[in-house]
């Protein structure tokens, strides 16, 4: 089963998020701040990850770009409530760039899309 990094500081997106993508038969490893899922990405070696922006401490934006130095191979989807950081030069390196919303097809057509 591929792995998917889900990183959000919100227990409600972490849930719901949760529950459609294993659904979907992936395996979802959760992180609540950037810290956590720097630390996580070299054990869980996740095939995808899942990164919200606006997070405590270390924000999503500088979160990717550690992640793109240690793995730069990994697929992120960047996946934001806020619209305007997609506007954002440094939240080009990543694959994808989603806003947060109630319907979750766009989102899981963004996995499947990378992890067929």
């Amino acid at each position: 089963m591929k792995k998917i990094l889900l990183v959000d500081d919100e227990d409600s997106i972490q849930l719901l998020y949760r529950e459609e993508l294993e659904e979907e038969g992936y395996t979802v490893h959760s992180a609540m701040t950037g810290e956590e899922a720097l630390e996580k990405l070299e054990s869980v070696n996740p095939d995808l990850i899942i990164l919200d922006i606006n997070m405590p401490g270390m924000n999503g934006i500088e979160a990717l770009r550690r992640i793109k130095e240690i793995n730069p191979a990994v697929p992120v989807i960047l996946c934001s409530a806020y619209q305007e950081f997609k506007q954002d030069l440094a939240s080009w390196a990543s694959e994808e760039y989603i806003v947060k919303s109630a319907n979750l097809d766009e989102l899981k057509a963004a996995v499947k899309k990378y992890l067929p």
